[in-house]
């Protein structure tokens, strides 16, 4: 049975499968807790109120009996390091240059899940990062990879680029062996994170992960991270790319993961001018678009301060006057980095008496308190 479900997930297109059982070990559950208690999360407050699921996968589903964990490896063509150094352009994560994964995944997962429950009359259910499951140390149970000293999992056969998904059933199948933790004496990961996120090998803050501040966070970006951000506006993969395993990995073959052209590096002047609507049509059938205009339009903002350009966009002067108080506030940051002290006296003038967010005018006050306007 497990050959022949192993055969035909990589049949589907998936590029690695394992097995575990629904369970998971005190040590898991500890180090979860730790990371609840002491607040790493951040405002993910789902994290914390499906904490009990999270813990047990027999308490997501009681019935089920055994996991399938499969992997799909989505290997970039080349280094995500070079991409830092191109100032007026917005750097995106690896993972989302091209279709949203979770739709393509679930749909090979349902077709898994398909044959599954013809060929050995089963129950099942399929879930790709969208309950709450801890997939890494599931994948780690399963053979697949272990998670590094940067939380993430990292595999013998390609390195740091792939896609969890997991099928739950109510089949009894011999579950594999757990894969051994390989970092070493290795820091890598944890010495090349511009944000200091990891107070200690093997934990994660996220709040002050460029990933979590650029994708969850729902917030103004705290003035202490701006710089740091450089030009990423979605993710971050300093910590993946770093990593010596990588040597290892292989391109992407399945086309849906390879970049498209659009995204591997776009212009932040172009970026900047986006609406709603031309936001929402950019970013169709891509994860990008779940965050929303406004913080996409923060986030460019702040890789447009940190741009070497000393040409102020008229884009930008016009974001100075955003219904989004997030957006406004990083306009009048990012002008304030690359503006001269003429356009900020006047865009200052203009819109500080009407400015009503206390937030937006801090910022404000902080650009403009060496001249006095």
């Amino acid at each position: 049975m497990r050959e022949l479900i192993k055969e035909k997930a990589l049949e589907i297109g998936f590029d690695a499968v394992g097995f575990t059982e629904p369970s998971l070990d005190g040590k898991i559950s500890e180090q979860f807790d730790a990371f609840i208690s002491k607040g790493h999360f951040g405002d993910m407050e789902w994290m914390v109120a499906n904490a009990h699921r999270r813990r047990d996968p027999k308490v997501l589903w009681p019935e089920a009996r055994s996991i399938i964990v499969v992997a799909s490896n989505y290997g970039p063509e080349t280094d995500p390091l070079e991409d830092l150094n191109a100032d007026d352009r917005g750097n995106i994560s690896i993972y989302a240059r091209n279709r949203d994964y979770h739709d393509i995944l679930k749909k090979r997962l349902k077709k898994l899940g398909r044959w599954l429950g013809e060929t050995f009359q089963c129950d099942l259910k399929v879930f790709v990062d969208t309950a709450p499951v801890l997939e890494k140390p599931l994948a780690q149970n399963a053979g697949i990879g272990w998670q590094g000293k940067h939380s993430n999992l990292v595999s013998k056969d390609f390195g740091s680029w792939f896609f969890l998904g997991e099928l739950f059933t109510t089949l009894e199948i011999e579950p594999d062996t757990r894969e051994h933790d390989h970092c070493g004496s290795c820091t890598k990961c944890l010495n090349i994170c511009p944000t200091n996120a990891f107070p200690s090998p093997y934990k994660l803050d996220a709040r002050r992960c460029i990933s979590y501040l650029t994708i969850e966070y729902k917030g103004h970006i705290p003035v202490e991270f701006r710089k740091p951000i450089g030009n990423r506006i979605y993710g971050c993969d300093d910590c993946l790319a770093i990593c010596p395993w990588n040597k290892f990995s292989k391109l992407a073959s399945e086309i849906a993961f390879i970049p498209i052209e659009k995204l591997r590096l776009p212009l932040l002047k172009e970026l900047i001018s986006l609406d709603d609507a031309a936001f929402r049509k950019f970013f169709s059938g891509s994860p990008i678009k779940r965050i929303g205009r406004d913080r996409f339009i923060r986030n460019a903002l702040v890789a447009l301060g940190n741009s070497k350009t000393r040409e102020v966009p008229t884009d930008l002067l016009k974001l100075l006057s955003d219904p989004a108080p997030i957006v406004r506030s990083m306009a009048v940051w990012a002008l304030g980095q690359i503006g001269e002290p003429d356009i900020i006296k006047s865009s200052f003038r203009k819109l500080f008496a009407s400015e009503k967010d206390e937030v937006v005018r801090c910022e404000w006050k902080a650009i403009t308190s060496d001249f006095h306007p």
